[in-house]
């Protein structure tokens, strides 16, 4: 059965560094004996450019290209399959994790036919692998559409400002009264000091969190980030993959034990 996980928050929170540390940590972890499925929800795409993979087409231009083709469809196959197709050839195929990027958001027109095309074959590609890591939109957009659903464990990223923990506790909140297939919400902090972990694991234990682990500042993922080099590039002795590494064992426990 898929293990799926969900990364979201504020922007600019570290959805995609910690996202990509997790997919890291667990090929490392497990020398690559897990199927593990990628994807970058995020309109803004940066999934692929931290994971060093080369990605040429997003599902949301396959959409685009849909709605513009109608009805001028090779013969002898529907639109689901040919949309299923042409989804399956752009996931980027790397040696030990695969890659599919959404892209762009909904254009003019109406994409409810495609969305439903489009979330019918996203479960069925899911299905084929042990684990689903998804970095999501920013903010709570994408909840209120229901568009995150059947997810096992949604981590909820924050910085230490107050703003990334009052959108952290509204998403949980959303989550919840939308009452979607979430089965675990976590929170973690990113970018922590010694000087304020204590209060940031407060709040957000007050706030109703349980809290997966905390990421410290860390210069080897600044200066990764300045140069614009992969998060494979990463030292394990990073602070913060050292801190992603804990928080990636408590959150795959089963699949790690059992690779």
């Amino acid at each position: 059965m898929t293990f799926t996980v969900a990364v979201t928050g504020k922007g600019g929170t570290g959805k995609t560094m910690l996202t990509a540390l997790l997919i890291i940590h667990l090929l490392r972890k497990t020398n690559g004996k897990i199927k593990i499925l990628g994807v970058d929800a995020d309109p803004n795409q940066n999934l692929d450019k931290v994971l060093g993979a080369k990605v040429d087409k997003t599902v949301g231009d396959l959409r685009e290209e849909l709605l513009n083709i109608k009805d001028k469809l090779p013969s002898g196959i529907s639109k689901e399959q040919y949309f299923e197709y042409m989804v399956r050839n752009i996931i980027y195929e790397g040696e030990y994790f695969d890659l599919l990027v959404m892209g762009r958001p909904e254009g003019p027109g109406c994409y409810c036919y495609v969305n439903h095309l489009l979330r019918a074959i996203l479960d069925r590609i899911s299905e084929e692998y042990d684990v689903v890591i998804m970095d999501t939109e920013a903010g709570l957009e994408h909840l209120s559409r229901r568009t995150t659903r059947d997810v096992d464990a949604l981590v909820i990223i924050t910085d230490p400002t107050a703003r990334g923990i009052i959108t952290a506790e509204r998403i949980r909140k959303l989550v919840m009264e939308l009452e979607t297939k979430v089965h675990k919400i976590y929170a973690v902090g990113n970018r922590i000091t010694s000087t304020n972990a204590g209060k940031i694991e407060e709040e957000l234990k007050k706030r109703g969190f349980e809290v997966l682990g905390l990421i410290p500042e860390d210069p080897y993922v600044q200066k990764l980030d300045l140069e614009g080099k992969p998060f494979t590039d990463l030292p394990e002795n990073s602070p913060a993959y050292q801190a992603v590494e804990k928080i990636a064992d408590k959150l795959f426990s089963r699949l790690i034990n059992t690779a």
